[in-house]
C-alpha cells in the first residue's frame, strides 16, 4: 500500500503544478491471489479507500503470465486462455465501459 500512496501523492504534486486536469481513471490490483489472506486484506483497504475507482476485474497471481516476458510475448501471445490473460481481457472490457460512462456523463 506505501507504493500506492506515494502514487497518489505524485499525482496529487503533479495536478498542483502542471496539470490540474490530471485524475486517475483507475485502480488495478494485480498478482491477487485469492488463497492469501494478505490479499484480501489489501483488496479491502484499497477498495475502502479509493471506493470506485478500484476496478472489479482483479488480475490473478499467475504462472503463465509470470513466464510470458522470458519469451518476449505480451501474456496475451504467449497464453491466451489462462486465467490471467483471460482476467486482462476482462479488465480491458472494463476498462472501456467506464471510459465510455465517463465521457458520455461529460458531454
Amino acid at each position: 500500500l506505501e507504493g500506492l500512496s506515494q502514487l497518489l501523492r505524485t499525482v496529487e504534486r503533479v495536478k498542483t503544478s502542471l496539470n490540474p486536469r490530471l485524475d486517475i481513471q483507475g485502480i488495478v490490483l494485480t498478482m491477487f491471489d485469492q488463497r492469501n489472506k494478505l490479499s484480501d486484506q489489501v483488496a479491502s483497504d484499497v477498495r475502502s479507500y479509493l471506493g470506485d475507482k478500484v476496478y472489479r476485474t482483479v488480475i490473478p497471481r499467475n504462472v503463465r503470465i509470470s513466464e510470458a516476458p522470458s519469451y518476449g510475448k505480451p501474456a496475451l501471445v504467449y497464453d491466451h486462455r489462462c486465467a490471467g490473460s483471460k482476467a486482462y481481457m476482462k479488465l480491458a472490457a472494463e476498462m472501456i465501459q467506464r471510459e465510455r460512462r465517463l465521457r458520455k456523463s461529460a458531454a
